[in-house]
């Protein structure tokens, strides 16, 4: 099972995005202390809809915490500073896609240590930064994709009509 990891969330609309995305892929969800909000607050439950019950979340009093419940975790760091792109590493089935809060990413002193799985959305000049449930959406699907979307359903079923029949 792939897992998201937030450093730090400030903006609870963000983490409740995040956590919607999270209980339709099957990923887990970890949150790394200090939050900017109360998980209790409305605008979680407003972003993460009805689905929030049905997520595997796990609180983390600091980044300490979550290493030694995680000894064995494979994590990449998703940064503007990284040098690879993010296509271009293979995704373990079980590792942790790391981001970091909304007003200043993951610490430097971080980013050093896992510098060669550290990974970055290509943008263009000028842009500081996309929007954290985006980036997190868009490292996430590439895992799954690389990972045959396991567990997923793959195709949908019209609600009045039917699709063509293939042949």
């Amino acid at each position: 099972m792939l897992n998201i990891v937030l450093y730090e969330p400030e903006i609870p609309a963000n983490t409740g995005n995040i956590g919607r995305t999270c209980a339709a892929t099957g990923t887990r969800l970890h949150l790394i202390e200090p939050m900017g909000f109360r998980l209790t607050e409305k605008e979680i439950r407003r972003a993460g809809m009805d689905y929030w019950e049905q997520l595997d979340v796990t609180r983390y009093i600091n980044f300490q915490e979550f290493l030694e419940k995680n000894p064995n975790a494979k994590l990449y760091m998703a940064t503007t500073k990284a040098k690879k792109i993010y296509t271009e590493v293979r995704y373990e089935p079980d590792c942790y896609l790391m981001f970091g809060k909304e007003s200043a990413g993951i610490p430097e002193e971080l980013l050093v240590r896992y510098e060669d799985t550290a990974i970055r959305i290509p943008m263009g000049d000028g842009i500081r930064s996309l929007n954290l449930s985006n980036s997190a959406a868009i490292v996430l699907y590439e895992a799954l994709r690389q990972n045959q979307f396991a567990g997923m359903q793959l195709q949908g079923d019209l609600h009045r009509l039917h699709w063509r029949q293939e042949g």
